[in-house]
Formats: C-alpha cells, sequence, structure tokens
C-alpha cells in the first residue's frame, strides 16, 4: 500500500494535479525543501506546490522507490526534466531554460497519507544548467 501511496503521488506531481497530491499528505505533514525551509501543515505545502507550478514545469522520470518492510518509510530516485518558467527570487532569472537533474525524495507514512517529504537534489547543478 505504501509503494500505491508513493506512486499516486508521483502520478500526480507528473499530471499537475495537486488536489491529488494534497489528498495523498497528512493535515499536518512536514515538508522539507532542498536548501529551504521546513513547511508544516496541508496548507503551507500547498502554497509551495502553487507557487511550484507558476515557476518550474518538471516530470519527473527513471523513478525507482524503495519501501521499508513495515511501509513506514519510503524513498524515490528519479530524474528531473524541467523548464523555468518564471524568476525565483535569489536565482537566476527564468528564460525558459531547460535542466535535467537527478533526485530523490524520501517519506514518512502513516495511517494510509504521508506525513513527511525531504527532497534532494544539487542546487549548483540546476543554478548552472540555468545560468548557461
Amino acid at each position: 500500500m505504501s509503494q500505491d501511496i508513493i506512486r499516486r503521488y508521483f502520478d500526480a506531481f507528473n499530471a499537475g494535479d495537486t488536489d491529488t497530491m494534497l489528498a495523498l499528505v497528512s493535515d499536518d505533514v512536514r515538508h522539507y525543501v532542498n536548501q529551504g525551509e521546513m513547511r508544516e501543515g496541508r496548507a503551507k505545502f500547498a502554497e509551495f506546490c502553487s507557487h511550484m507550478g507558476v515557476s518550474y514545469r518538471e516530470t519527473l522520470r527513471d523513478m525507482v522507490i524503495f519501501v521499508n518492510d513495515d511501509g513506514t518509510r519510503a524513498a524515490a530516485e528519479f530524474t528531473v526534466h524541467g523548464e523555468y518558467l518564471q524568476t525565483d527570487p535569489g536565482l537566476p532569472e527564468a528564460q525558459g531554460q531547460r535542466y535535467v537533474l537527478p533526485a530523490g525524495s524520501f517519506f514518512t507514512l502513516e495511517g494510509g497519507r504521508i506525513t513527511r517529504i525531504t527532497t534532494y537534489y544539487n542546487l549548483q547543478d540546476w543554478i548552472a544548467q540555468v545560468s548557461a
């Protein structure tokens, strides 16, 4: 079941279906963004998703999902194929640059919902790609 939840989460991400993503996370989800502040709660996660949908268009490919034996922890490795659409404060100017990045996410699950999401990628690699 845990692998199914993670698969549904990433399928929804790739489809731009924020409503399904929000339905899969707990009310008090903790979202740790690569080199950013932790956001707590479904409302903060929704704000993040809204911002990402305006600034970036991303598809995750080459997905591999791992789940521990009791289904309470999961991890996924994937490749991000993206386009930088709108300048994010403190980052290079957006001009529709395309990028490809290896990345990974880690999850905690409880009661059929995702309670923690932690995502990692190499920010310097991304900056180099969109600055070229």
